[in-house]
This record gives structure tokens, sequence and C-alpha cells, in this order.
């Protein structure tokens, strides 16, 4: 099962590698990894999705919860979130085929964000599975590059509930 993860850490030099080392040293895999500044400053959040199952969340959890850097670990696999991963995708694309192409990208809400002679980079954000789709679209033109960030997330808001 796909886990996400959200990490908040002290912003310090040699936190991102503890905390890869740690998943490294016990042999469980990051299957996407995004970094940036927190709400607060001085703090990071580490979104990181992992492949595992319950008992490897459970043992990821309890050694992150160990790093003097680790302020909160939540797993928020099961939240309601809005998840966002931006990709970049670079295909071949002469000009018999871009009007195409671009008739392809429009219902993703992606967009065109440079054209050369042959070639056409296209910008989507979304969850992984609209970003893979959208790559299998594109797949016959050919695809050159592909630069994706990883998932990031944030827990939805609660709404109040309201008794009638």
């Amino acid at each position: 099962m796909r886990h996400t993860l959200s990490v908040l850490v002290n912003d310090q030099p040699g936190v991102l590698t503890r905390v890869a080392g740690l998943f490294s040293r016990r042999g469980f895999n990051i299957d996407s990894l995004t970094v940036g500044p927190a709400e607060e400053q001085g703090l990071s959040r580490m979104t990181i999705t992992m492949l595992g199952d319950e008992a490897t969340l459970e043992q990821v959890m309890k050694q992150l919860h160990k790093l003097i850097d680790v302020i909160k670990v939540q797993d928020i696999t099961n939240e309601p979130m809005v998840e966002r991963e931006l990709l970049l995708i670079k295909i071949a694309a002469n000009p018999t085929v871009r009007a195409e192409v671009t008739g392809i990208v429009e219902p993703f809400r992606a967009s065109v964000v440079d054209v050369g002679r042959n070639s056409m980079i296209i910008q989507a954000t979304g969850n992984r599975e609209k970003n893979d789709a959208l790559i299998e679209l594109l797949r016959p033109y050919g695809i050159k590059e592909i630069a994706r960030t990883g998932t990031t997330a944030l827990v939805r808001s609660q709404l109040a509930k309201i008794k009638v």
C-alpha cells in the first residue's frame, strides 16, 4: 500500500540526510520526497510517500519520532487531503502535431510552457494518477524527458458540524 507522511522538522543542515538515511538503513524505499519551508520560520515540512504494509509504516513512524530534529510525524494517507505533484514533460512535436497535442493536454488543465522546433514542454499539476494518465496519452508522440516533483500534500480543513 502507498502511504503519505507529513513530517515537520527543524530547518537544519543534515536533517534530510538523516531522514533519508533512516529509510536506507532499514531497507525501506522512499517513493517520493518533497521538502520546503513550513508555516513557521525555522521549520520545514517533508511530504514522504512510501510503499509498504502497516508494520513497515509503524516502524518508519517510530524511527522518525526518534530523530532529534523531527517535530511531528503524521500518517495522512487516510485523511481527506489535497495532494499535488508538478510534472514537466518534453515530447517530440513537430508543427504538424502541436494542435493535436494541445487538444490532449487541455482536459488535464495542463499547459504548454515551451515550444521548440521539434519539441514541446508541457506542465501539469495534479495527483499522481492524473499525471500518469497524461504521460500515457503523450507517450506515442515520443517522450524526450520527464521531471516530476513528487507528492506534496496537506490535510483538508475540517468543516464544523452544524446541528439542525
